[in-house]
């Protein structure tokens, strides 16, 4: 036999190698989900998404964190989302009537308190938010009512206790919780309102001085987004963070269930 055949035969078993390997690489192909949640979420998630991808070694999974009103203006404007979880119900609700996520996959997955935060090392005597009348507070970190959700509770609080007018001149609004922590983190404010996790997450830098009522329940929903590419990868994911392992990641970062 001539060399001109040993070349035929190895050209033509080199493209059916070809052609087996890209008939099979769909179904050996990673898959991927985009998981955006409210900016409080973003320790739990970050951990709860190291473990899913354990589970499920097939799926990518990227995270977006961020206050959850610019979330919804991200998903309106057609960012490809597979996953929502926003820290209101409101929130979701704007998300559910635009139709952005399935309403049939939507859960309460987490409940979180409202605090009153200050510097470690105040020596102002902060124990409530009618301390902060004081002439000696001169800077209160909110979050921004019109988009952080955090605020809006802070704000319903606030005008329950009859303040949120009266400290009107002393606000330095955050674009989102993690913001208005980092404020009081750095000392640049005198006191701030986060969430009983963000302030976990503050560790030395602050303490708590009062956990605020006078406002609606501080409940987290989670759903599968429609703008997304990946409905069954994020339905998954959803399941994940509602399963014990889910909630004992979430227990961990100061979230309670809303189950129990």
């Amino acid at each position: 036999m001539d060399k001109r055949f040993f070349r035929r035969c190895a050209r033509n078993a080199a493209f059916s190698l070809l052609g087996c390997l890209l008939l099979a690489a769909p179904a050996f192909a990673a898959q991927e989900i985009t998981v955006s949640g409210a900016a409080s979420l973003t320790n739990a998630f970050t951990e709860i998404k190291g473990l899913f991808e354990k589970k499920y070694p097939d799926i990518k999974v990227h995270t977006n964190f961020a206050a959850s009103n610019p979330l919804l203006k991200q998903m309106e404007e057609g960012a490809p989302v597979d996953v929502f979880a926003s820290a209101d119900q409101e929130t979701m609700d704007k998300a559910a009537a635009k139709k952005l996520v399935d309403t049939a996959t939507r859960k309460d997955f987490a409940l979180n308190d409202l605090v009153m935060v200050v510097p470690s090392d105040s020596k102002l005597n902060l124990t409530g938010a009618k301390d902060l009348t004081k002439p000696e507070v001169k800077r209160i970190a909110v979050g921004n009512p019109d988009s952080v959700p955090a605020g809006r509770y802070t704000k319903a609080a606030l005008t329950t206790a009859g303040l949120w007018e009266t400290l009107q001149p002393k606000y330095v609004f955050g674009a989102s919780v993690r913001q208005a922590l980092d404020y009081v983190g750095r000392g640049e404010v005198d006191a701030g309102f986060v969430y009983r996790t963000d302030a976990k997450q503050g560790g030395d830098k602050m303490k708590v001085a009062a956990v605020m009522d006078g406002h609606k329940p501080v409940l987290y929903p989670i759903a599968v987004a429609t703008t997304g590419s990946n409905r069954a990868g994020g339905a998954k994911f959803v399941d994940f963070v509602l399963s014990p392992e889910g909630q004992a990641v979430l227990a961990k970062y100061g979230f309670s269930n809303p189950q129990k």
